[in-house]
């Protein structure tokens, strides 16, 4: 990746820490849960409301560093109005780029490819996918039901 590439995906990153989508309570939520990192404190509420198996709305809450908020914004672009198949599959996805196990160019990410970088940094993987695991619990959720993970 060259350093363009990397000053670019570095303000995208900022972009959505400084910004984020879809911030905030959804209060026709079907399912949630919330994501606890321990180790640096971050914390992410995802909120869904899914009818016929497909995302129609999507929020989340908390706080985190940059990375877990960025993270958690470009999620909800990503995943607002797929249907559940296509959000677990970029999930996959999503998680085998930044454990080393899909070459970034190989996984259709979209702008999440952005975060592929937070690989080189160990530490900061459970930052980005906090955001992911809390919106994995609540799709596995029963309607009106919230759950608690942690990555």
């Amino acid at each position: 990746m060259s350093t363009v590439d990397e000053d670019l995906y570095q303000e995208v990153v900022v972009e959505h820490k400084r910004a984020p989508r879809h911030f905030g309570v959804l209060e026709a939520a079907t399912q949630e849960a919330q994501g606890r990192n321990p180790q640096c404190g971050d914390q992410v509420r995802v909120q869904l409301r899914v009818e016929d198996h497909q995302v129609r709305d999507i929020r989340f809450s908390g706080q985190g560093c940059a990375i877990c908020i960025a993270s958690a914004s470009m999620m909800t672009e990503a995943v607002l109005g797929q249907d559940e198949a296509a959000v677990c599959d970029l999930q996959q996805r999503f998680r085998a780029v930044l454990t080393g196990q899909l070459e970034p160019e190989a996984a259709s990410l979209g702008k999440l490819v952005s975060l592929a970088g937070v690989r080189r940094y160990p530490s900061r993987i459970k930052c980005a996918l906090l955001g992911w695991h809390a919106l994995m619990h609540a799709l596995r959720q029963e309607e009106g039901a919230a759950a608690e993970t942690t990555p």
